[in-house]
């Protein structure tokens, strides 16, 4: 198994993980969870989205949220942007990093953004110019890379010329996106691989969710093929409200435990991932799907129970 030496863990709890749940919680809630992350030494954060309120109510108070996050200038924090609008609306609140994010399939588009995938490249380069002379640091996300939930398989060739085109603009990092989790492993290793392999100067990162349970395997894919970004939500929480069945982003703290078991480096505090899931489930009012918070590190030894009160598994 070859696996690389360290990883970049790209934490979306405040934005993916939080836009699915009934409680919407309040700016001093998002920073006790952000701070608590920070000591974690999570160093990179989307920690909100410039899209309208009535769409998504759980990210109306992201401007009022990064006031609160100024004084942490080591950690890159990312907002998502879903069109030149909500970067204008990023840019006058400070934001230095965004994430734009389309689907590969038309109708997830449509669905998502209210556009075809053509006319969300034709914006996007509105938004590379717009970023490029703002000096604001531009990741692309491509949804729906592993498949989409209206319109099924997305043709391989589709998602690499989608990178061309976005190749020829300036870009921090592309991240092929599984919006409904629909992707297993082999699929994963395969696109991956070619994609690496095919643009060796390029960052690449995954976007994985555990809706049928393939989280965890497939970014054991990803990083065979030499992905070493990976998107995560503490807790497992969030997924795409306009896509059916897409609950369940892969868990941070499930995630972080599974590399570093390997011997692969995050740089992160397993206890306080753990710590800040148990936290974000006591303001969320509901057990997170996690299983690292719930079971303990692998590594928690036991003391032998009595003979007596024993009893077979």
């Amino acid at each position: 198994m070859k696996l690389p030496d360290q990883v970049t863990i790209y934490e979306v709890g405040l934005r993916d993980g939080l836009q699915l749940e009934s409680k919407v919680l309040t700016v001093d809630e998002k920073v006790e969870i952000f701070s608590l992350l920070q000591k974690a030494n999570v160093s990179e954060i989307e920690f909100g989205s410039f899209v309208h309120p009535k769409l998504v109510p759980q990210m109306a108070n992201t401007a009022a949220f990064h006031e609160h996050l100024k004084s942490y200038p080591e950690l890159s924090l990312i907002a998502l942007v879903p069109n030149l609008k909500g970067l204008e609306l990023a840019k006058q609140t400070g934001v230095k990093s965004v994430n734009y994010v389309f689907s590969a399939s038309n109708t997830h588009n449509e669905q998502n953004v209210r556009q075809t995938t053509e006319q969300s490249l034709e914006n996007f380069k509105h938004l590379s110019q717009f970023a490029s002379d703002n000096e604001i640091n531009l990741n692309v996300t491509v949804a729906t890379s592993f498949g989409c939930p209206f319109e099924g398989p997305v043709p391989r060739q589709r998602i690499m010329n989608l990178i061309e085109q976005l190749l020829l603009h300036n870009i921090k990092r592309i991240t092929l996106a599984d919006t409904t989790g629909m992707a297993n492993p082999k699929q994963v290793y395969q696109l991956t691989k070619e994609v690496v392999n095919e643009w060796k100067n390029v960052e690449f990162g995954c976007h994985f969710h555990n809706t049928r349970g393939m989280g965890l395997a497939n970014i054991l894919a990803g990083l065979e093929a030499g992905i070493t970004v990976f998107d995560a939500s503490l807790g497992g929480i969030g997924g795409c409200p306009f896509a059916p069945g897409a609950t369940g982003n892969v868990c941070t703290e499930d995630v972080v435990h599974m590399i570093e078991e390997m011997g692969v480096r995050t740089s992160i505090s397993l206890d306080g991932l753990i710590e800040a899931s148990h936290r974000l489930g006591e303001l969320l009012e509901h057990d997170l799907p996690g299983q690292v918070a719930k079971a303990g590190k692998s590594s928690r030894l036991y003391p032998v129970p009595n003979k007596t009160t024993s009893s077979l598994c």
